[in-house]
């Protein structure tokens, strides 16, 4: 995929906000601090495109973002940061659950579950999985941080997020940097994989250069 277009389109929280041009979207989930930000900005090779939020945790918005007018990259908010309320808790769950109830039939066509690879994924993670496999969505899992770890260990943790997760041989689990750009192909070539199966009306049969 050549990236030659990569912006904010917009802020959102209900549904009558979401944008309403019919490209497919590829939406990121994940715990607050997991990389969401940061794994935005490698695929599309810019340097602030997303955000990081000030405060860890209290983001409650969907960013919608336009890649080259053909499909959107969507950070959903972070979850699972302990120092804030059940109210906002309960509020996480609600927004990301209507954005994917509203728009998984049409418009949602991939979903990324990102994972801390230092870590066990924790009892949310393990909630989203089950939430994303009731939904019926094709998810693809992103083990971000790689670059935190030693080489020899990084098959260990995949082998761990697997089992915790209850994964079977056909799920993926793909470990990722984004300060050594490790994945990134990876992870270009499911996206691409799956656009291209969407039924969007439009032309995402490109050849996929990475970004340098």
């Amino acid at each position: 995929m050549i990236v030659k277009k990569a912006e904010h389109i917009i802020t959102a929280v209900k549904p009558n906000q979401y944008p309403a041009t019919g490209y497919p979207e590829v939406a990121f989930v994940g715990r607050s601090n997991v990389g969401k930000s940061s794994i935005i900005n490698t695929l599309v090779n810019r340097k602030s495109l997303a955000r990081v939020g000030a405060t860890p945790g209290k983001t409650r918005q969907i960013n919608f973002y336009n890649v080259n007018d053909t499909f959107y990259f969507v950070d959903l908010p972070g979850y699972g940061f302990a120092n804030v309320s059940k109210d906002m808790k309960a509020s996480w769950q609600n927004i990301i659950e209507t954005y994917l109830y509203s728009r998984k039939e049409n418009y949602l066509k991939f979903i990324a579950l990102l994972v801390d690879i230092r870590h066990a994924p924790s009892k949310d993670d393990i909630t989203m999985h089950q939430w994303l496999k009731g939904f019926g969505l094709n998810t693809l899992i992103i083990a971000t941080k790689a670059d935190k770890i030693s080489r020899s260990q990084i098959n260990v943790r995949i082998n761990d997020i697997k089992k915790v997760l209850q994964l079977d041989s056909r799920d993926k689990v793909i470990p990722f940097s984004a300060e050594k750009r490790q994945g990134l192909e990876t992870v270009w070539n499911e996206i691409d994989e799956n656009l291209k199966t969407a039924d969007s009306g439009t032309d995402n049969d490109t050849e996929i250069i990475i970004p340098e």
